[in-house]
C-alpha cells in the first residue's frame, strides 16, 4: 500500500464543472479581454528583473556600489517574491481576487517610486524587497481567476493566451532599458514602471471583477491555513508536478541571470544589444503558447507534455553539444534558446492545470506554492548558480541540460507514482 491524501488521485484530462462567479456590477471581459488585464499583471515580474539589467554599470557607478552589491538587488527581490507568492493566494482566498491585486498593484507603486529616489544601493536593496513582495500577485492570483471561470480545455486555451501576451515583456523590456539608461539614467527605468503600474492599477479598478463571491472564501487563520498548506506538501504528485514548471523555467532563467554578465564577456554586446538572447527566448514562449492554445483540448496533456520535452532536451542537448567543440559565437550560442522556450512552453500549461486541479477546493493556495517553487528556484539561480557560471558559455549550457533533464526525470516519475496509485489505492 502507498498512503496519501486523497487529493493526490486527480491526476486525468477531466471536465470538471466550474460554478459561475456572481453577478458583477461592472462590464463583464470578454475571455481576450480578460487574458490581456491578466497578462498585463504578469507583465510586472519580467518588467521589474529584465528591464534594469542593462542598467547594472549605470546603477553601480552613480550609487558607488560593487557589482556583488547591484546583483544583490536582483537576489533580494526574488527571494522577497518568492516568500510573498507563497501567501498571494491564501489571501485571495480569503479577501477576494480583486481586493489582493488592487492592494498588490498600490504598494508596488510605492516601492517603485522608493526605487526610483533611492540615493544608495541600500535603500535600493530595501525598495527592491518592496517590490518583491507585491509583484507577484498578479501571477498568482491570475492562475486562480481563471481556474474560477474556466475548465480544464478553456481554462489551458486561456493560460496559453495569456502566456502568449505575457511573452512581450521580456522581449522589450531589457531593449526598452538599454534604451532608457542609454537616453536618461537608471531612475528612469523605474519612473517607467511607476507610471505602467499605475494605468494598470486604474485598469483593474474599473473592470477586474471579483471571481471569488464571499461565501465560497476560507477563513485566514493559523490553524486552517496550516491544514491547507499542510494538505498541499504532503502531496508528491504537487512536489512532482511544480519540479516540472520550476526546474524548465530554471533552465532559462539562468541565462536571464547571467545576462549581465555573459553578453559583454561572452558575445561582447552592449547594454543596448540584450535583444540577442531575449527575442530568441521570448519568440520561442510565444511561439510555444501558441502551438499550446491550438492543441488544447485535442489531445491529452501527458501528450501535450511529452511533445514539449523534446523540444527541451534537443535544444538543450544541441547547445551542448555545440560549446563542447567551438567558441561563443552570434546566432549559434543563442539560437537554442528559442527551441528550450518553446518546449517550456508547451509544457507548463498542463502541469500547472494538473497541479492546481489535485486541490480544486484552495486553487489559490495551491497557485501561491507552484510560484513560490518557481521563484525561490529562480532567487537560487540568480543569487548562488548563475554568477558562479555566468563566465563560461559551456557551463551555462551544462546548467541548462541539468535542469531540463531533472524536469524530465520528475515528469515520468509523476507519470509512474499515479499509476501505482490507481493500481494500489489507499
Amino acid at each position: 500500500m502507498l498512503p496519501t491524501p486523497p487529493a493526490d488521485l486527480p491526476d486525468q484530462d477531466l471536465d470538471h464543472d466550474v460554478p459561475p462567479p456572481e453577478p458583477s456590477h461592472r462590464k463583464p471581459l470578454t475571455a481576450a479581454a480578460l487574458a490581456v488585464m491578466l497578462a498585463g499583471l504578469s507583465m510586472i515580474g519580467p518588467f521589474s528583473i529584465d528591464a534594469y539589467l542593462p542598467a547594472f554599470p549605470n546603477i553601480q557607478s552613480t550609487l558607488h556600489a560593487t557589482p556583488l552589491e547591484v546583483q544583490q538587488s536582483l537576489t533580494f527581490y526574488m527571494l522577497a517574491f518568492a516568500g510573498m507568492v507563497l501567501w498571494h493566494g491564501a489571501l485571495s482566498d480569503a479577501f477576494g481576487r480583486r481586493n489582493v491585486i488592487l492592494v498588490s498593484l498600490a504598494m508596488f507603486a510605492i516601492g517603485t517610486l522608493g526605487c526610483a529616489s533611492a540615493h544608495t544601493v541600500h535603500y535600493l536593496w530595501v525598495f527592491r524587497i518592496m517590490q518583491g513582495i507585491s509583484a507577484g500577485a498578479g501571477v498568482v492570483v491570475g492562475r486562480a481567476i481563471i481556474r474560477d471561470l474556466y475548465a480544464d480545455a478553456a481554462a489551458a486555451r486561456l493560460l496559453s493566451l495569456v502566456t502568449m501576451i505575457f511573452s512581450i515583456a521580456p522581449a522589450i523590456a531589457p531593449i526598452l532599458g538599454g534604451w532608457i539608461v542609454t537616453l536618461f539614467d537608471w531612475r528612469a527605468i523605474f519612473l517607467s514602471l511607476l507610471a505602467y503600474s499605475t494605468l494598470l492599477f486604474i485598469f483593474c479598478y474599473r473592470r477586474l471583477p471579483e471571481t471569488l463571491p464571499p461565501e465560497k472564501r476560507h477563513p485566514f487563520n493559523p490553524r486552517f491555513l496550516v491544514r491547507n498548506y499542510g494538505e498541499i506538501l504532503r502531496s508528491p504528485l504537487f512536489h512532482l508536478k511544480t519540479g516540472v514548471v520550476a526546474l524548465n523555467f530554471a533552465g532559462l532563467f539562468i541565462y536571464i541571470a547571467a545576462a549581465p554578465v555573459f553578453l559583454p564577456e561572452e558575445l561582447h554586446l552592449g547594454p543596448s544589444q540584450f535583444a540577442w538572447l531575449f527575442i530568441p527566448s521570448v519568440s520561442g514562449i510565444f511561439l510555444g503558447a501558441l502551438a499550446a492554445n491550438r492543441i488544447a483540448g485535442k489531445m491529452p496533456f501527458a501528450r501535450q507534455i511529452g511533445i514539449g520535452f523534446c523540444f527541451l532536451l534537443s535544444a538543450s542537448t544541441v547547445n551542448l553539444l555545440y560549446h563542447s567543440f567551438l567558441p561563443p559565437a552570434l546566432p549559434w550560442t543563442v539560437l537554442p534558446m528559442l527551441f528550450y522556450t518553446f518546449g517550456m512552453s508547451m509544457v507548463a500549461p498542463g502541469a500547472t492545470l494538473l497541479a492546481l486541479d489535485l486541490f480544486p477546493h484552495i486553487r489559490g493556495t495551491v497557485a501561491s506554492v507552484q510560484s513560490f517553487a518557481v521563484t525561490l528556484l529562480g532567487a537560487i539561480v540568480a543569487g548562488v548558480i548563475a554568477p558562479f557560471l555566468s563566465h563560461s558559455t559551456l557551463w551555462l549550457a551544462a546548467g541548462q541540460m541539468a535542469f531540463s533533464a531533472s524536469a524530465l526525470a520528475l515528469w515520468l516519475t509523476s507519470r509512474h507514482y499515479r499509476r501505482m496509485l490507481a493500481r494500489y489505492p489507499s
